[in-house]
């Protein structure tokens, strides 16, 4: 029996990935469990494993190409199985696989039976010839790199005439349809002088994921955007006294624990801030956990780990997770649990500088909040002028879910647990 698995579906709504590095090659054997690829996804970096015991026939994608879900990832042929054997042993694999995602492995593959003479529209590795009584095909038969490249230039890669293996369309043939289309409907364009000077880089698939958010969380919710100013002074004070002690045990004390633990009771007081609109079924979900997602400056972007059930942690616990989810980021080894379930997302831009901004909300979420730079302004305290420490605080929310009254005590709420840090334990 010769099957073909393909990129599975890993949850949190993943629909491509990069190709990062292959395990494997055509003539190895693999156990079952054992590591095909690894791949780099929108979200994380993660390795694929095969469902089955066999021998690899094709490997399906170089390192560096962008597949998606359902397209083919490897051939693998099982000794002894043939016929109707063969399709319930691929039905059978297949429900397994189903059983090990409901379960929470987050793993969903797709199976075929292929022939002997099995032809892939996906592969330059492994294609023989297509049989005659093949069913011809009205769509065009094309490597994942270049409907990737097709996509990007908006052209439909079925007017491109394919040069590779069985008329496949190559990535060339992109390039070449769109320098010919050009050229003939360009003539009077004007003539590029000289050249500038650019840096071009591939969009990673981190941004690519930062940049499809973004526009969904606009085109999808009602922003709103409140600002205000936390005095904390006592907030500075106990950092100040615990921060070295924390040190010592590998934990860095930043202000973000405490904002964490004030967010999460707050959230506790005022539902909709908890929440997000469900508008295929015209229902609100409001969610009785509290998930704080925080986001993580990396070099190849913004990553949004989660801080579980912060609700129910103590400062120290909440940052020695922070500690861990960050290294996490910066490494790439975030899993799919590190970043789903979010609940409320907080963005801490103060340690880089500016004290106010418009957060974008982490939609379906219902609000995100923006931690600005501390700084000093003059106050009173009774006749005498003092110097007050401030923390610069950016809510947004969702203005379909959320009415400015309710942003208004629940910001109010954040800033007296942050004005007055010993309520954080004793509420």
């Amino acid at each position: 029996m010769r099957y073909i698995f393909k990129f599975p579906d890993i949850g949190e709504g993943l629909d491509e990935g990069t190709i990062l590095e292959w395990y494997v090659q055509k003539g190895q054997s693999v156990e079952s469990s054992q590591s095909l690829v690894k791949m780099e996804t929108d979200k994380v970096v993660t390795d694929i494993p095969s469902p089955r015991a066999g021998v690899i026939t094709a490997v399906y994608g170089k390192e560096g190409e962008t597949i998606h879900v359902g397209d083919p990832l490897v051939e693998i042929e099982l000794q002894g199985i043939e016929g109707a054997q063969a399709v319930e042993e691929a039905a059978k694999i297949e429900s397994e696989i189903h059983a090990v995602a409901e379960e929470g492995a987050g793993v969903v593959g797709t199976l075929e039976v292929a022939g002997n003479n099995a032809f892939l529209p996906s592969s330059d590795e492994g294609i023989e010839t297509e049989p005659d009584n093949a069913h011809i095909k009205t769509k065009a038969i094309a490597t994942p790199v270049a409907r990737a490249l097709a996509r990007d230039m908006n052209i439909d890669i079925n007017e491109v005439k394919g040069t590779g293996p069985g008329g496949r369309v190559m990535k060339e043939d992109i390039e070449k349809h769109r320098t010919t289309v050009y050229t003939k409907s360009s003539a009077s364009a004007p003539t590029i002088q000289e050249a500038k000077p650019v840096e071009i880089e591939p969009m990673s698939q981190l941004r690519k994921t930062i940049a499809k958010n973004m526009l969904n969380s606009k085109h999808n919710a009602a922003h709103m955007t409140v600002f205000d100013d936390a005095e904390v002074n006592e907030l500075v004070k106990i950092r100040s006294r615990f921060r070295d002690a924390y040190s010592e045990e590998g934990i860095k004390l930043s202000y973000l624990p405490f904002v964490i633990k004030a967010v999460a009771l707050s959230l506790k007081k005022f539902k909709a801030l908890n929440s997000e609109m469900d508008m295929e079924n015209s229902r609100i979900i409001y969610k009785k956990y509290y998930n704080i997602g925080i986001a993580v400056d990396t070099p190849d972007g913004l990553l949004v780990p989660v801080i579980k059930d912060a609700d129910k942690k103590s400062i120290r616990q909440i940052a020695a997770e922070i500690h861990a989810i960050s290294e996490k980021s910066r490494s790439r080894k975030l899993g799919l649990d590190d970043i789903k379930d979010g609940t409320f997302t907080i963005t801490s831009f103060g340690s880089i500088g500016g004290k106010y901004a418009v957060p974008v909300i982490n939609y379906p979420q219902a609000a995100i909040l923006g931690i600005g730079r501390l700084f000093e302004q003059p106050g009173f305290q009774g006749d005498q002028v003092i110097k007050n420490n401030m923390m610069p605080l950016s809510l947004s929310v969702d203005h379909r879910i959320v009415d400015g009254g309710e942003v208004t005590r629940f910001l109010n709420q954040v800033i007296k647990y942050l004005n007055d840090p010993v309520t954080l334990i004793m509420d």
